[in-house]
């Protein structure tokens, strides 16, 4: 009995296969245009990755035709493993295994199933109700180190580098361990939270109020977990670039 698909079907098939990759190629072409331009525009040469998991944002960062040094951090240590394997052959891109926080020393991390929901945050029902595979399974004990730790150890010129932070809820962390960095940054990329997701984490207009007093204006703003039940938009990544004359010197 013959399993070939009626012409009917096939045709439809095929139409939704285009329709996805299409999809696909018009997110990578907007990432590329929209994303990567304005970094080149705004002489951003090194990416910071803080929670880079398995290397998903640095693997983007490639493919869009980006050359510049990419210096990923992540602090599971199966995700870390696979990121290593991924960034293995590319002298430009260095990988550590460590949280991002507010002071060095060790972190207990929630360790979710989907992986890329872990937190050092308790997650709150209305995180683990809308995608129930990012519920908790595990904790692990990670090093923990700080952005300014991280600039010091690298070598990392904030002037021409990109924060990216992707930490579940723990974004508020991350920029109190930037203290003696944060103003010399040309750019900061960051998932923001509309509602809480985390326990004790901040939100959107928390965000957005830090970074702009650090001398941040918003630029892109790009959609990101939505809740099924109702279509809420729950967290989104927001680009935002330093305002021209807001580079302060560093206190000592």
């Amino acid at each position: 009995m013959s399993t070939r698909l009626p012409l009917a079907q096939r045709a439809v098939h095929g139409a939704k296969m285009l329709v996805h990759r299409a999809g696909f190629d018009i997110y990578r072409e907007s990432f590329k245009r929209r994303f990567v331009h304005a970094l080149l525009l705004h002489g951003v040469d090194t990416v910071l990755d803080i929670g880079a998991n398995v290397g998903q944002f640095g693997q983007e960062l490639r493919r869009a035709d980006f050359a510049g040094r990419i210096i990923s951090v992540e602090p599971l240590s199966d995700a870390a493993t696979a990121l290593q394997r991924l960034a293995a052959g590319d002298r430009g891109w260095t990988v550590e295994r460590a949280a991002v926080g507010d002071t060095v020393g060790t972190l207990t991390m929630n360790v979710a199933a989907n992986s890329v929901s872990s937190s050092a945050l308790p997650m709150l029902e209305r995180h683990a109700d809308a995608a129930p595979q990012s519920r908790y399974v595990a904790t692990e004990e990670v090093p923990a180190t700080t952005v300014d730790a991280l600039v010091d150890k690298h070598g990392i010129r904030p002037e021409t580098t990109l924060l990216k932070i992707d930490v579940q809820g723990y974004e508020e962390q991350v920029l109190a361990g930037a203290a003696a960095s944060l103003d010399r940054f040309t750019a900061v990329r960051t998932e923001m939270s509309l509602v809480p997701l985390y326990d004790g984490q901040a939100l959107f207009a928390d965000i957005l109020t830090a970074l702009d007093s650090h001398g941040f204006d918003l630029w892109q703003l790009e959609p990101g977990f939505v809740e099924p039940s109702t279509g809420r938009l729950l967290q989104a990544d927001g680009v935002f670039f330093r305002r021209r004359g807001s580079n302060r010197t560093p206190t000592s």
